[in-house]
């Protein structure tokens, strides 16, 4: 054992509670993340989904039969396999007596399906669980009008010739317009990137700040991969391609003069928000394995982590949309009995540049953090030399519903790789939500 982990140990103690089980982070594996329309433009969702549980296994060593339970985070569901985790979980070959079902909470998906996992272990119900995400945004579904629906559901019905042709006459030509799928907030109209530009001029975070750390993003990314560290890729053979794809397509490592030139993406022409900026659509699976510390001691694994605490938050969408890990993090910090300076990773969903430096602004502010989160005074920005070193989502890539899955399994691989002992995962969601998790090196983990 490494001499600063061996004194972390004596000086923080761990996080176990009397009477409460350990659950643990055996391991986790994505796909690659790659770009909406690349390599995957002809699979479907599952596919990804499959082939995330099957490197999981083969990496794991455990076998299918000893899996008691799989959930799937997913946010733009494909209708013909509505319940991804179980079309998944068939074709990858796990027992079909293995129950899985499919939950969505935008972009914190995968990690309530982490924490669903958590709670029915903790609860006794299951040893054994996957929980993992995935999302396909090559191929979304694009529906009729209503109108149009409307009539087709009716003319399925009549029973003659005439009483069809009756009713497709009441269609008009704007009825014929198909609806195209918006990432935007039902509850307010607003698309999440105009969410982000208002955020962003709220908290005085400039063009210039957004482009750095998204700049700081990508290399990041890049020398991670570089250097072998981004170890929870699985490859993945596509049908009829020559050679497996072993790495993320989004990665780019830019200049700060190329980055200036792009024009804003959303709010048009003086918001900040860009292309480069902000995160892009991804196509991507993830899948991790977890159980009970007792389980493991049985099966003779090495868990990497512990998965201690957890927490939702929730806010007004339209005005703090994005601010999720600022809510979340104090409270999950709270409930663990930690400080800020005790957390040695960082991992925090980067929608978008300005979504973040907003986070941290916020979580810096004496009036922000008594003001809406009631507390005496500011809660402190997380050390940014511990901030997701690996690169995050703006640069490895934002499937919705898999993105939770990779913060974890990167937070406990940092964890060993920098010798830490305490890691705190946050993110934003769709609906003015967020999570906040922690997570505890295991003494038997191993990259």
């Amino acid at each position: 054992m490494p001499a600063l982990y061996e004194a972390k140990q004596k000086t923080k103690l761990s996080l176990a509670r009397p009477n409460q089980k350990n659950i643990v982070l055996v391991d986790a594996v994505r796909t690659p993340f790659l770009l909406s329309g690349t390599s995957y433009a002809k699979l479907m969702p599952h596919d990804l989904a499959r082939n995330a549980l099957l490197g999981l296994v083969q990496k794991t060593g455990v076998p299918k039969e000893i899996v008691e339970y799989i959930a799937f985070g997913t946010v733009i569901q494909e209708v013909k396999t509505s319940n991804i985790a179980r079309e998944a979980a068939l074709g990858a070959g796990f027992s079909d007596k293995t129950p899985a079902h499919t939950v969505t909470m935008a972009c914190i998906s995968s990690n309530q399906a982490m924490t669903t996992c958590i709670g029915y272990m903790h609860s006794g119900v299951y040893d054994v669980c996957v929980a993992g995400g995935v999302e396909f945004m090559s191929d979304v579904p694009i529906r009729h009008s209503r109108k149009m629906r409307g009539v087709m559901l009716k003319a399925n019905k009549a029973k003659t010739f005439g009483q069809r042709l009756s009713l497709l006459a009441q269609l008009d030509m704007k009825s014929l317009i198909p609806e195209l799928p918006a990432v935007a907030e039902f509850s307010t109209g607003e698309t999440m990137g105009h969410s982000a530009d208002r955020l962003a001029a709220s908290f005085n975070i400039s063009r210039q700040d957004q482009d750095a750390f998204a700049l700081r993003s990508h290399q990041l990314a890049h020398d991670a991969a570089e250097k072998g560290l981004l170890s929870d890729i699985v490859p993945y053979q596509v049908p009829g391609q020559d050679k497996p794809i072993t790495r993320d397509n989004g990665i780019r490592v830019s200049t700060s003069e190329q980055l200036a030139k792009l024009k804003p993406a959303f709010i048009k022409p003086h918001g900040t928000v860009t292309a480069a900026n902000a995160s892009y659509l991804t196509d991507g699976a993830s899948a991790c394995l977890l159980m009970t510390e007792e389980k493991a001691r049985q099966l003779g694994l090495k868990p990497k982590a512990y998965l201690r605490d957890f927490i939702y938050v929730s806010q007004d969408p339209k005005d703090q949309l994005l601010l999720g890990p600022a809510y979340a993090t104090p409270r999950v910090l709270d409930k663990a009995g930690l400080k800020m300076s005790d957390i040695d990773v960082w991992e925090v969903h980067e929608a978008f540049a300005g979504q973040i430096l907003s986070n941290l602004s916020a979580m810096d502010s004496d009036w922000f953090c008594k003001t809406y989160m009631g507390r005496p005074g500011k809660v402190g920005a997380p050390d940014i030399d511990k901030f997701n070193l690996w690169g995050g989502s703006l640069s490895i890539g934002h499937p919705f519903g898999a993105t939770g899955v990779r913060l974890a399994i990167h937070a406990a691989n940092r964890l060993i790789h920098e010798d830490g002992k305490y890691a705190c995962i946050a993110a934003c969601a769709a609906g003015g939500q967020g999570v906040g998790m922690i997570i505890e090196r295991h003494p038997d983990g191993k990259l």
